[in-house]
């Protein structure tokens, strides 16, 4: 039988997983170990390239930073430098299912895992939704170019005014206002009947997928280049005079837009992040886990330089408040190009649903942790028999994403997804000072280089752009995290299997870490 909880509610708070124990979960997982180090390499990249190209660079750009949106993005790719390289050197050390709620689990103890899972329902449930919101614009574009119009009452969030090229939409003579996106809401349902039949099924989609989206950037980096190099004075003093604009108030341009605009576009490079809830799903996690983050970061990061000045180049930034930004830019292409911009909204559709993918198979695969360790209720780890996949957990996530995308303004939403990304960087960067004090002699497969320099920046970096984020986002938070804490109290200290001396497997505790540890 479980033994009874002891120790003080201190004590059972900061209670820790051993690294014996999260080793030996992965081993006993119900998981298929189905991924190889191209598999993670192409998730991260089907994660990364997506929001912040073909979504959130337009609003970044048209409401915050101008044509400096590309130092926004050099910006925000530093402070992801940070907090990837502190990822990879968790990832190889403890490979496990969960992540970086995994990661404070085992470092900081178990409320610090569950603040860690709060955040990252933020980061990756939210964050699915932005990319369906934009999944959405891109094709009721598309479709408008053949000439089949899907109701515009049904194409945004409720409650909102219909706006392109920064101007209301006019239908009879009237504004729209929206009532519902449906073609999000769809998306993210469809996306989770395909991950519930299997992982496997899904990383090769993906790898299509990503092939496919890396394809069309290539084709619009190679076109829309051509045409800024034959006319960039031209293009130049129209449209990037000045490069960063005046500052018009909190967050409006200048050096402060910039810092905003890259609060906007970080939660863009979570897909490295991505790999490392792959971790019971890897083939050698210890070496591929390292190579998937930390490539996939590279090649992303040199598509988004290349893509966010063609796309400033070539239209004024303040046209660029859609959800579909590089719909905007491929239409003033020019006529003769018009087949062009059909393929690459086509790469963009494909590319955006790999997005999604990703993130809800991430998604589900925090709460299939967090259900076996007691923290969430047990559906949540039931493994469907014939798929081996978490078929309910699967589900749910779906139809909460969808929702959050069918009712909310992508605007909201994405700040949302960026706090709790950020806020997440940060305690995965205090991990990994912690796990060097406290187990230096711990093996690792990648270590952090210029340790304790890199991990302290990244913590002050993620804690800096969270305070350029409104006001109205970061009351929000506040809100959810009390909530969050409410609920570990009512539930989450109540039910967890190591309060209980119960594991998912038999090996005892190491004692590895200093600091309190549940008696089993």
């Amino acid at each position: 039988m479980a033994s009874k909880p002891n120790g003080s509610i201190a004590a059972r708070m900061f209670a820790r997983k051993s690294i014996a124990q999260v080793q030996r979960e992965s081993a006993t997982s119900e998981l298929k170990r189905s991924l190889g180090k191209w598999n993670l390499l192409l998730l991260g990249v089907g994660c990364i390239i997506g929001a912040g190209i073909f979504v959130r660079t337009g609003s970044a750009a048209a409401l915050h930073a101008g044509p400096a949106v590309l130092l926004s993005f050099v910006v925000a790719g530093i402070v992801c430098a940070f907090a990837g390289l502190c990822y990879a050197e968790l990832s190889s050390t403890l490979p496990v299912s969960g992540s970086a709620y995994t990661y404070s689990y085992t470092t900081l103890g178990e409320f610090v895992a569950w603040i860690m899972g709060a955040l990252l329902l933020l980061e990756y449930g939210l964050a699915a939704s932005v990319v369906a919101v934009g999944w959405s614009g891109y094709v009721v574009s598309l479709l408008a170019d053949f000439g089949l119009v899907i109701p515009p009452q049904f194409t945004g969030p409720a409650g909102y005014t219909l706006m392109r090229d920064g101007a209301p939409v006019l239908v009879d003579g009237q504004t729209v206002t929206t009532l519902f996106n449906l073609p999000a809401f769809m998306i993210c349902m469809a996306l989770a009947l395909l991950l519930v039949v299997g992982v496997s099924e899904s990383a090769k989609v993906n790898n299509v997928i990503v092939a496919i989206k890396v394809s069309v950037l290539a084709a619009f980096i190679v076109v829309g280049g051509g045409i800024v190099l034959s006319n960039l004075p031209t293009l130049v003093s129209t449209n990037w005079v000045p490069f960063i604009p005046e500052n018009t108030g909190p967050g409006q341009f200048g050096v402060d837009g910039i810092m905003r605009a890259a609060s906007i576009v970080f939660f863009a490079y979570i897909g490295f992040e991505a790999v490392s809830t792959a971790g019971q799903e890897a083939k050698n996690p210890a070496k591929d886990m390292p190579f998937g983050i930390i490539g996939s970061l590279i090649v992303c990061t040199v598509i988004y330089m290349l893509v966010a000045a063609i796309m400033t180049l070539l239209v004024p930034y303040s046209t660029l408040n859609v959800p579909d930004p590089v719909a905007v830019v491929v239409d003033n292409f020019g006529p003769q190009w018009g087949w062009l911009a059909k393929i690459i909204k086509v790469g963009a559709i494909i590319g955006l649903t790999s997005v999604v993918l990703v993130l809800m198979y991430a998604q589900t695969r925090i709460f299939y942790t967090m259900a076996r360790d007691g923290l969430l209720p047990k559906v949540f780890s039931n493994v469907h028999p014939r798929f081996q996949t978490p078929a309910l957990n699967t589900i749910v996530v779906g139809i909460v994403t969808a929702v959050a995308a069918g009712f909310f303004d992508i605007n909201v939403l994405g700040d949302m997804t960026s706090v709790g990304t950020l806020a997440a960087f940060a305690i995965v960067c205090l991990s990994v000072i912690y796990l060097r004090r406290a187990a230096p002699d711990l093996p690792r497969g990648f270590k952090v280089p210029l340790y304790p320099v890199l991990p302290v920046l990244g913590i002050l970096s993620c804690v800096y752009l969270i305070t350029t984020v409104p006001l109205n986002v970061l009351t929000f938070f506040a809100y959810f995290m009390v909530g969050a804490v409410a609920l570990y109290f009512v539930y989450g200290l109540r039910n967890s299997n190591l309060q209980h001396g119960e594991t998912q497997d038999d090996a005892p505790d190491m004692g590895e870490f200093p600091g309190p540890v549940i008696d089993e």
